[in-house]
Parts: structure tokens; sequence; C-alpha cells
């Protein structure tokens, strides 16, 4: 094969890559994966121009597949002018969450922050780790992200499958430690492209992912290009609700901050008062994602006046959104709106018993100070209150 900067027609063997600078990173004697490394190759010769490969299996390769150098240096920037495009795109079009590929270091975060900020862009962002040095700086990519993804194709193609398994506990491990959500993606249910029902295997690996602590788990070609795209959605959800009968709930992790200490208090409380539910009321989506971070046996209903903040806790563990009405400042009210709701569309019965976390200032991000204990005497005071 011959991967060049630009594709030669006349020869059925001529590859052409989006970033033409690559060719010139890359050295005699390094691997070129295509695919998620499912055909691999060797360089055995460079020109300024392309680069010469040997192949070290045989394989099928269709068009815009993933490419893995997986050891060259690679100085190039996670964000493209294509990327750029894709941004102003999801500004224009109230996107939810942005996932950012081939994530190297925080900076590639703070790159894609400004731009978003010049489109008024304030998306939750998920960094994919797909390569080494996404692994190195897994801590500082955290720090600027909203959440992590398991890009496991990738990442895979990078290392090598037999380490992949430990990599993706790792990962998870620290993002569930850090407070950030953890998508754990590629090969989920892979057989099911072409056929009805799962192998073992992928049912176990689906399983262990659960176990890991992600927070959600993907589909890609299987839903994509599929044939039994719903009957893979099944399998997923059936395998995980079965699973979690049997779930290591209670994770310890030492407190960052304050509030972080107040949702430990309310899931040891929840805990051992044996109470059904927990209630953040929550702006940003945080009191959601720390009660979470602790593994409740509990639901967690999480009470947000944002719109946004209430898609974006749909991917975090246990948390069940709910939208109330306008933002309140006043926390007895806020209580008042959200158990009118909660009984009136009989999301819990008159007789339920739940913790909720609150600030002293209602609506006010990072401000959870307080936990209420409520249950049917106490919700029956709350609709009594006045204002």
């Amino acid at each position: 094969l011959t991967l060049a900067k630009e594709k030669d027609p006349k020869d059925p063997y001529s590859l052409s890559l989006s970033y033409k600078e690559i060719i010139d990173m890359v050295n005699i004697g390094e691997e070129v994966f295509f695919a998620d490394g499912t055909l691999q190759t060797v360089v055995i010769d460079k020109d300024e121009n392309s680069l010469k490969l040997k192949l070290l299996n045989s394989g099928e390769l269709t068009s815009h597949k993933g490419v893995n150098f997986p050891k060259t240096k690679l100085n190039i920037s996670a964000i493209t002018q294509k990327d750029e495009q894709d941004l102003e795109f999801g500004a224009n079009n109230d996107i939810d969450i942005v996932a950012l590929s081939f994530v190297q270091s925080a900076k590639d975060i703070i790159k894609a922050k400004h731009i978003m900020a010049r489109h008024n862009f304030d998306p939750f962002i998920v960094a994919k780790i797909e390569t080494g040095e996404a692994i190195d700086n897994l801590r500082e990519i955290l720090e600027q992200s909203h959440g992590v993804m398991v890009a496991r194709g990738d990442l895979g193609a990078e290392f090598g499958v037999t380490k992949l398994p430990r990599m993706q506990k790792h990962i998870i491990e620290v993002a569930n430690e850090m407070t950030k959500p953890a998508i754990t993606a590629t090969q989920m249910l892979t057989s099911m492209k072409d056929n009805p029902f799962p192998t073992r295997a992928e049912v176990s690996d689906i399983a262990n992912a659960v176990y890991d602590g992600t927070d959600a788990v993907m589909l890609s070609d299987e839903t994509t290009i599929g044939k039994y795209p719903l009957q893979a959605v099944e399998v997923l959800h059936d395998t995980i609700k079965d699973v979690e009968k049997d779930y290591p709930f209670f994770k310890e992790y030492k407190p960052h901050n304050s509030s972080d200490a107040v949702s430990k208090s309310a899931v040891e409380l929840a805990k051992n008062l044996h109470k059904e539910s927990l209630v953040p009321f929550t702006t940003s989506g945080n009191s959601a994602l720390t009660l979470s971070k602790y593994r409740p046996r509990q639901s967690i209903y999480a009470v947000s006046h944002s719109l946004k903040t209430h898609r974006r806790l749909s991917l975090v563990w246990g948390v069940r959104p709910l939208l109330v009405m306008e933002p309140v400042q006043n926390p007895t009210k806020l209580l008042y709106n959200f158990v009118k709701k909660i009984l009136e569309e009989k999301r819990i019965s008159p007789d339920s018993k739940f913790i909720v976390t609150i600030g002293s200032t209602a609506g006010e991000s990072g401000s959870t100070n307080l936990i209420r204990i409520l249950n049917k005497e106490g919700m029956e005071a709350v609709l009594k209150s006045e204002f």
C-alpha cells in the first residue's frame, strides 16, 4: 500500500489522509493501523510525499476509516478546521454534548472552549481517550472536561487489545474519583450488526463495564448500520438492568469540598435510614453528580429549572432528571413546587421517604449546604407552607 498526501487515481493501492502533514512525521519501521487496528501495516520506505506500507495481515478497508500511528509522536492539534466548523454548527443547533476526538492534553480542551465561547456555546464536553498522551495526561484532561469516553477502538489500536481491559478500568476509576461521567464505547455488541442475538462474550463485556463503574455504554455500528438496532438496544438495557441487581453500591471517596461532603452525608443517611430516594436541587447539575459518585442504591431525582442541566444529567449514573418551573430563590418555595409536581404526576407515592439536598440560597450553583429528610408528614407540611 501507498499512503500519500495526494491519492494516485491510477493506483488502486494508493490511499490518502485528511492530515497531509502526518506523512512527514512518520518514520520507517513505525506501524500504521487502519479501521481500529483491523488492518495493520509497517512503513518500509518513504519520500517527501508518501509512505510505502507492508501489510501485516489481510482484511477489508473502506473509505473514511480511522488511521492510527501507535509508535509515532504526532505534533498536531486535536482541533481541526473541520472541527471548528462542526462546533459552529453545534452552537447554531443547540447541541447538548460535544465529544472531542484524539484529545492529547488539557490544552486541546481549552482551545475547544475558546472556539465555543466565540459562538456563545457551552455544551457538555466529553474527552475521548484514544492515545498514549491522553492516558498520561488523563487527570488534567478531566479537570477541563465534563466527562470522558473510553474510546476502545483507537485505544486498542494504539496499545494493543490485550492492554485494553486494564486501561478501561483505570480511566473509569479516575473519572469516578474526579466526579466525571464515563462513557464506554466501541464494539459493545458488534455481532448484532448482522445477527439478532449477541455472543456470550459481548454480554459479559457490557456487564464488566457496568461493574467497572461506567455511567453509560454506547452503541455505534450496531444502531447506525446494523440490521438489528432495536434488538441491540434491548440487549444492552436488559443486561444492565440485571447486573444492577448485584451492583457494588456505596463507593467510598474522600470529599473534595463542602458540597461534596454534604452529598456524601446524604448518601450515608439514605443508606442508614433506609430512605427510598435522594433529591438534589441543582442548577448546574453538580449536586446530582456528587451524589451519583458515591453510587447509592437509592434513585436520584435531580430537580433543576435549567433545561440544559436536565438534558445533560441523562448521562449520569442513577440520575433521573426532573424539570421544574421557573427558578426560585426561596428554598421552601422550591420544595413546595417539587412536592406538588411529583405528587400530581404520581412520580412517587404520598408515603415515600426521601433525602433532599439544597442550598441555603436556592438556584445558586455550588451553594448546596442543607440536608432535609422528608416523609409523608413532611410533604404535607411543605404543601401548607407560606412564602
